[in-house]
């Protein structure tokens, strides 16, 4: 998991789990008073077990946490952590298969399993009645793993992984995270490496190492089991010591303890890389997360770079113009902790100029320290975060994850509430005398650089009984949908959800990247980045700080067909919230100054966008396949083109909003905990009244035709690790009525782990670190696409590869009847978790109205699911797939794989550089 995930985080991770006796903690959600109710109990082999009980839906989310990281590898042995992870997702000695395959069929969501610097965590949410096989699957690889850890599986797995490794260093920037850790901490240090190791390392690992690591720290004793959901402690302490209490436990273990480095001398450092524009990265070495400095130091790092008003932000980006983003973060570990300022120099701009800015405002903090109202913000905005996470049992933030990172930083799953204490009792002066302790001398600064292209001369030298069966299914529980007018006519669809005091509310209008179609490519991506940027009686940086002040969180964005304009607020901030979304909605400013501030950051992420291999492919594919001329021959990136962005003008924008997001091509919709009588009259208050002049915009998607034959495209990438194929042709939109056969296809096909290209690609060959199918949504004709990012080496020999998956679906090798069986079990048995929280029920909502459907049509997806038929999927794969017929967008080293692309016979091939694009 990428270091930048965790930087905005703020529960604290340390080790130290306490065997206690059966302890019940009451609480209750209360405006100052945020509990989990939880029971914890150790079993006798040392098991920890943490029960939560929340029975608004039929699922249990699970988690299992073991005390071990990239931090307790041996010298020589990096990356191990890691590489098991991915080994504990293979087998078993009692099931030896994929691990996702049966959860597929029990209907899990959310599973996944993460590794970093202090732990390894497993998750997943199951229904109700799945969780006998998911207890029966973790303990089985806890405790029955090692006899199917087999020379192949290692072999396989290392190839995965380094694959990962490789995609991850072939990102701009991507290769800077090896030396903030080698720059930051010694020779010796646990933290000198990084989590995903070196490729040598990886090379090195022997079976017996794997196995020697699995004994030594996969024990109960060194475990921590969440259960959350539909379930109570009395269920549960049957079930563990059912399926974990025979497992023996593990040895005792050392443990590391804090151990911040002394720097005094300030060092740097010079990358050059494939990158648009340069950034600056200065870091501090601060102490471990279990110091209550730590809480100082995220309010400092909140201040300085959290948001449009933070100092950095302000100064750098909004002020001076003289970087694209500015960002700062304490990023928090068991021995040490990272504080991080990081900087996109504007193109154009001296990287010592930034430098001397970013000086000028650290020392101004250092001097004055934060106000008290920078103080009482940090604490607003966590605790509308905490919230939120809190809505759901399972998830990367939800209850269980709270609690296991409780338990696993000191024995309290309720520790979170020692954030919110510290934060409470926080003060300006603490602050100050924190920053000026740890952030003073001893960064280590990393400045990434673009790397200048040269050219040679034209001329010169040459993982035994079984699974537990699943008897039952559990109902899905989709809320009433109710409707009503407001007395302009817009349309109001409401459904109640009340587990946290959060209200959702979206205007969504028939607008999107379709609506470019003919025009400026990018105005609707540019009028909606607009939006926030001043409105009403107020400028940018005060709407951003009413935002902020009431804890509510505003998106803006578009798909093809649509335009949307959503809300997060807390209930009791709602009358207030909403006063804003209509200032944003009827009355933005968009002012000279901020619409160039605004199109410098676009084209810087246009910019961006001409490096990454994805948008690459993403800009090129659609006016292939739909041509020139179709609303849907747009970028799918939605940013548009440089030269349409520039040109771009007030007036432009102005008339989009008068066109496009205007009341009579509304809807809206309002998720959460309120009422439709409570909310409809501040909804007429702020939109009844709404109207604009003239007539709203109409869009013509067109029936595009399928081309004689496909073709290929080379984008030359010089010293890419990777090739990046990603292939598309014309499919049925998303509403057509045969659509749920097309999923259940795409799903056998490679729109699923355990799918046939990602079980080739990935599973069996090692090429890749995954490799799918997919659709994306439209009204009209959708695109097909294919996805496989590969070593360069096995670039000819993945498109073979996955030429061979896509003709044996509709010719020898039809769909078969457990893939169909998988993938129906996988979706009925899902659907019941995926609706727990409001904005699940609110994205279904938005969904339903653009593609025409009743508003409670998950509740018809068991049946559609069920009576599926082999032949369904077979027409649907004879309908949707063309294999001689897709257009190839290759994106890598044009000298190493142009003859293989050539060899594979996708049609015509042609080619380009990076640099014309």
């Amino acid at each position: 998991m990428s270091v930048l995930k965790h930087l905005t985080k703020r529960l604290k991770v340390s080790v130290g789990v306490l065997a206690v006796s059966s302890t019940l903690v009451s609480s209750a959600f209360a405006k100052n008073d945020i509990n989990i109710d939880y029971e914890k109990f150790t079993t006798d082999n040392g098991l920890t077990v943490i029960v939560h009980e929340d029975r608004k839906a039929p699922v249990v989310a699970v988690a299992v946490w073991y005390k071990v990281g990239s931090k307790d590898e041996p010298e020589g042995k990096s990356g191990f952590a890691h590489l098991f992870e991915h080994l504990m997702f293979n087998g078993t000695e009692n099931y030896d298969d994929e691990w996702f395959g049966p959860l597929q069929e029990a209907g899990a969501t959310g599973l996944n399993g993460t590794t970093n610097f202090d732990r390894t965590n497993y998750f997943q949410t199951v229904p109700t009645p799945a969780l006998d096989r998911i207890l029966w699957m973790e303990s089985d690889r806890m405790g029955h793993l090692l006899g199917a850890v087999t020379q192949e599986k290692l072999d396989e797995q290392r190839g995965v992984v380094q694959n990962e490794k490789r995609q991850g260093e072939d990102q701009p920037y991507g290769s800077v995270f090896t030396h903030i850790f080698e720059g930051l901490f010694p020779v010796g240090h646990p933290y000198h490496h990084t989590v995903i190791g070196s490729m040598e390392d990886l090379n090195s690992a022997s079976l017996d190492d794997v196995k020697g690591w699995f004994n030594k720290y996969y024990g109960p004793n060194n475990a921590i089991l969440v259960l959350s959901g539909d379930i109570n402690a009395e269920e549960a302490k049957p079930l563990v010591n059912k399926y974990f209490g025979d497992i023996e436990p593990g040895p005792a273990l050392s443990k590391w303890q804090a151990w911040v480095p002394k720097r005094s001398v300030n060092t740097r450092e010079i990358i050059q890389d494939k990158v648009p524009q340069s950034r600056i990265y200065r870091l501090w070495v601060s102490p471990e997360n279990t110091s209550s400095t730590a809480t100082d130091l995220f309010i400092a790092a909140s201040a300085l770079g959290d948001g449009k008003n933070s100092r950095l932000y302000k100064e750098l980006v909004y002020d001076q113009q003289i970087a694209t983003n500015a960002s700062v973060f304490n990023y928090e570990l068991q021995m040490a902790s990272i504080f991080g300022v990081t900087v996109d120099v504007k193109d154009g701009v001296d990287v010592a100029k930034v430098e001397k800015e970013i000086d000028k405002v650290i020392s101004e903090f250092l001097r004055k320290g934060p106000s008290k109202d920078e103080v009482k913000l940090v604490s607003t905005k966590r605790r509308a975060s905490i919230i939120r996470g809190l809505e759901e049992v399972g998830g990367f933030g939800g209850k269980a994850d709270t609690l296991a990172t409780g338990e696993f930083i000191a024995g309290d799953p309720n520790y979170f509430k020692t954030e919110l204490d510290e934060l409470g009792q926080a003060t300006p002066k603490g602050v100050k005398a924190a920053a000026n302790k740890w952030l003073k001398e001893g960064w280590h600064q990393i400045t990434v650089v673009p790397f200048i292209e040269h050219a040679a001369v034209a001329e010169g030298v040459d993982r035994s009984s079984g699974l537990p069966s699943i008897d039952t299914e559990t109902q899905l529980s989709f809320p009433d949908v109710t409707e009503t007018t407001l007395s302009n006519g817009v349309n109001v669809v409401f459904a109640k959800r009340s587990t946290v005091p959060l209200v959702n509310v979206a205007v969504q209008f028939d607008a999107g990247y379709a609506a470019d179609a003919g025009g400026k490519l990018g105005l609707a991506s540019f009028t909606t980045q607009m939006l926030d940027e001043g409105a009403g009686k107020y400028d940018a940086l005060e709407l951003a700080a009413e935002l902020e002040q009431l804890g509510t969180n505003l998106n803006a964005g578009s798909n093809l067909d649509t335009t949307t304009v959503s809300m997060s607020m807390l209930t009791e901030n709602m009358e207030l919230s909403l006063e804003l979304l209509g200032d944003i909605l009827k009355s933005p400013t968009f002012k000279e100054e901020e619409i160039e501030r605004q199109r410098a950051l676009i084209l810087s992420n246009i910019a961006q966008q001409k490096t990454r291999p994805v948008s690459i492919a993403l800009t090129l594919l659609p006016p292939l396949i739909y041509g020139d001329d179709h609303a849907y021959g747009i970028p799918f990136t939605g940013t548009g083109t440089e030269q349409d962005v520039k040109a771009i003008t007030r007036s432009d924008l102005v008339n989009f909003k008068n066109t496009w997001l205007r009341p009579d091509n509304a809807t809206i919709f309002v998720v959460g905990d309120t009422t439709l009588e409570a909310i409809k009259p501040m909804l007429e208050k702020e939109f009844g009244k709404w109207k604009v002049a003239g007539d709203k915009g109409t869009k013509q998607i067109a029936q595009a035709s399928m081309p004689d034959q496909g073709q290929a495209i080379i984008i030359d990438r010089p010293g890419a690790q990777q090739s990046l194929i990603l292939a598309a042709h014309l499919a049925p939109p998303t509403g057509a009525e045969n659509n749920i056969a097309i999923k259940a296809m795409n799903l056998t096909l490679g729109g699923a782990f355990t799918a046939r290209i990602n079980m080739n690609l990935r599973e069996d060959k090692s090429w890749s670190y995954g490799a799918y199918t997919f659709l994306q949504d439209a009204r009209g004709q959708r695109p097909f696409m294919v996805y496989a990012p590969v070593q360069t080496d096995k670039t000819g020999p993945s498109l073979l590869e996955l030429k061979k998956e896509l003709n044996a679906y509709i010719g020898d090798k039809p769909p078969m009847a457990q893939e169909l069986e998988r993938a129906r079990l996988d979706e009925v048995r899902s659907l019941p978790g995926q609706f727990e929280t409001a904005n699940a029920v609110l994205y279904s909502l938005l969904s339903s109205e653009r593609f025409n459907r009743q508003y409670n049509y998950p509740e018809s997806l068991v049946e559609k699911y069920n009576s599926l038929s082999l032949g369904d999927l077979s027409k649907a794969a004879e309908e949707v797939l063309h294999p001689d017929k897709l257009t190839w967008i290759i994106i890598g080293d044009a000298e190493k794989i142009k003859a293989e692309v050539e060899a594979a016979e996708l049609g015509p091939v042609s080619g380009q550089s990076m640099n014309s694009l």
